[in-house]
């Protein structure tokens, strides 16, 4: 097994499992591991549910391909798909699945991404300037920051990394890239560190957030999961269950607003009579969003900003 394999720890497993297992006990169940990563989760669920049959789905080939040999022993149980999560629709389709008991959202970027300093994630790790999920993809973090405007850099660095110094960083960045290209990761921490006020700089890293917004810009992760918890929720059959783990505040608001959109009556005001086409599709399993255990946190530090979110398809969407 691969080493990045073997220190894998799944967030927030046994809450996962406690919380899919009623809809996954039927005979026959489907569950999506629409980000299937080191497949950590995957292969607890298939050994704790015998008849369970797993779809797993990374736009990571690298993933894929460690995932598949961390999975081998459950054989036709298994189905790997090579997508981003929003085309959970047509990779059932593929494998002619109709519906599904459950539905596993582990946002963010994965362990092995992390880990593998080449992929250019962690800004404490010189690296490439890369930042793609998907290693075909067109578009890397370099690219970005050799091509869009002052007021582009900026926007992304407001909008998805909520950088305080957006402005600072940004103008910054334009100015350097005029003498010489940003190429690696340590390039880009130390124009940033200069960039930071001394009373700013003990505030956290200076280059945690413009990280942050470079990976979501170069592999789309919002625009993504907006599209994909509603094709999530298509996919499941009455009594099936989504659960979602969100690592950062954007991605959670999604989520919350996609889950509760559907736990809410359509009846338009004053109708004396709710009619079955206007009752919730949905209703919750958690109360808000729920965190991580101090243990688990301990045990797992990669736990510890984890937002989880679940609920229970009640009515379909007839």
């Amino acid at each position: 097994m691969d080493d990045v394999t073997r220190i894998h720890t799944p967030v927030m497993l046994e809450r996962c499992i406690s919380v899919l297992g009623p809809a996954l006990e039927r005979p026959g169940a489907v569950l999506v591991d629409t980000t299937l990563g080191l497949g950590g989760h995957a292969e607890a669920f298939l050994t704790r549910f015998p008849e369970l049959t797993l779809v797993g789905l990374d736009r990571d080939l690298q993933a894929l391909a460690l995932a598949e040999g961390r999975l081998k022993p459950f054989g036709d149980r298994v189905h790997l798909v090579h997508c981003v999560y929003d085309e959970i629709g047509e990779a059932l389709h593929s494998l002619d699945i109709p519906s599904v008991e459950g539905v596993l959202f582990d946002l963010g970027v994965s362990s092995m991404q992390l880990d593998r300093a080449e992929r250019g994630f962690a800004y404490s790790k010189d690296a490439p300037l890369d930042m793609r999920m998907d290693q075909d993809a067109p578009v890397t973090a370099e690219m970005i920051l050799a091509e869009y405007s002052e007021s582009d850099l900026r926007r992304i660095f407001r909008d998805y990394g909520e950088e305080k110094l957006a402005d600072r960083y940004a103008r910054r960045i334009v100015q350097r890239r005029a003498e010489q290209p940003l190429v690696r990761s340590a390039d880009l921490v130390d124009l940033l560190q200069q960039a930071t006020p001394a009373a700013l700089s003990r505030a956290g890293h200076p280059a945690k957030r413009v990280f942050q917004a470079l990976r979501i810009e170069v592999n789309q992760e919002l625009s993504v999961l907006e599209r994909a918890i509603p094709a999530a929720i298509d996919a499941l059959r009455v009594g099936g269950r989504i659960v979602v783990m969100s690592y950062q505040s954007l991605e959670d608001r999604i989520v919350k607003r996609a889950l509760q959109a559907l736990t809410v009556s359509t009846a338009p005001p004053g109708l004396p009579v709710e009619l079955p086409q206007h009752k919730p599709e949905l209703a919750l399993l958690v109360r808000g969003a729920e965190l991580a255990t101090d243990e688990e946190k301990a045990e797992n530090p990669r736990a510890t900003p984890v937002r989880f979110r679940a609920a229970e398809r009640i009515r379909s969407a007839s």
